[in-house]
């Protein structure tokens, strides 16, 4: 048995290697506000963590680079694509998470006209719908469905998706399958970088979570 499980192991073909990136720093994050589809740009700071980014993973063998359409995101690719001869796709489906009217609002300003929405986004975030708005399983099911799709049109490659907090945790979680409330669970802080290693045998493995090493300054979000 052990004999087959080995030859099995050898036949298999290579993994493919999965690197998440969290966009670098915007207005909206320095300013404590919901973002949603608005479209800020790189603030300084968001500039600086981009490239010192693509310092780190300048010796890490890229074939390919996937990222949000949203400019905060489409900046930090183009910074990690920079000296490789690859181009920026960018796929929708990565896009982050319609929020509605909570779009471009202080957060505490939400806190206390909505308290109930707000009570849910901290217990139950899971729970969340808001007018003209997704659920966090709504972009979990594209951010995955476009993710399961890059894995088998590009099998044992080694690839990064750029995009946004709110898309990485949830996708995360349903790679993990951890159960709900799962998004306060795992943290990303902007410009890190998460690891995931997925083959057809074993599926997706968690193989880094939130690298900031790279980073001489970031500020934490945790609500």
């Amino acid at each position: 048995m052990l004999i087959e499980m080995e030859r099995t192991e050898r036949a298999e073909s290579p993994p493919t290697r999965i690197l998440l990136v969290r966009h670098g720093e915007c207005a909206g994050n320095r300013e404590g506000r919901f973002r949603g589809r608005v479209d800020f740009p790189l603030n300084e700071t968001g500039l600086a963590q981009a490239r010192a980014l693509a310092g780190a993973l300048k010796s890490v063998p890229l074939d390919r680079i996937f990222t949000s359409p949203l400019l905060r995101a489409r900046q930090t690719a183009d910074c990690l694509a920079e000296g490789r001869d690859l181009p920026v796709e960018v796929r929708e489906g990565f896009t982050n998470v319609a929020l509605g009217p909570w779009e471009g609002r202080l957060k505490e300003e939400i806190a206390q006209e909505c308290p109930v929405e707000w009570s849910l986004w901290l217990h139950h975030p899971e729970r969340l719908r808001l007018p003209q708005g997704e659920t966090l399983g709504d972009v979990a099911r594209r951010a995955l469905s476009n993710l399961d799709h890059l894995v088998r049109t590009y099998p044992g490659s080694t690839f990064a998706v750029v995009t946004h907090r709110t898309v990485l945790k949830p996708l995360l979680a349903t790679c993990l399958g951890m159960a709900e409330p799962s998004f306060w669970r795992t943290h990303v802080e902007t410009a890190s970088i998460s690891r995931l290693r997925h083959t057809p045998r074993q599926g997706y493995c968690l193989t880094g979570l939130n690298d900031t090493h790279h980073l001489e300054s970031f500020q934490s979000e945790w609500i």
